[in-house]
């Protein structure tokens, strides 16, 4: 099983190549989607990683995927372009996921 990446900058994809997770670069919500629904056809995706301004693109189809299907999670992530910082992000995840307010 692996992970794959739908980043909307060269950055953040080059990065997770040196980390060995594969990936493309769109920028367009039809080019999300049609990326999103190449790496579920995909048996060997388990997680699919997608950076946090085209998670906002194509959050409705999102939302439907994680209710509907098993597999792939799929996973918002920050890149250089976040709106708020890692830090307090990781703080908000770790806040609805355990209860916990660090």
């Amino acid at each position: 099983m692996q992970f794959y990446l739908i980043s909307d900058n060269i950055d953040t994809q080059m990065g997770m190549r040196l980390a060995g997770i594969p990936g493309v670069v769109v920028h367009e919500p039809e080019e999300t989607e049609k990326a999103l629904r190449e790496a579920m056809d995909n048996e060997n995706t388990a997680v699919v990683l997608i950076t946090e301004k085209l998670f906002h693109l194509i959050e409705a189809d999102i939302n439907e995927i994680k209710l509907s299907r098993p597999r792939p999670l799929v996973v918002e992530i920050p890149d250089r372009h976040a709106s708020e910082s890692v830090t307090s992000m990781i703080s908000r995840y770790v806040e609805e996921a355990i209860g916990i307010k660090i």
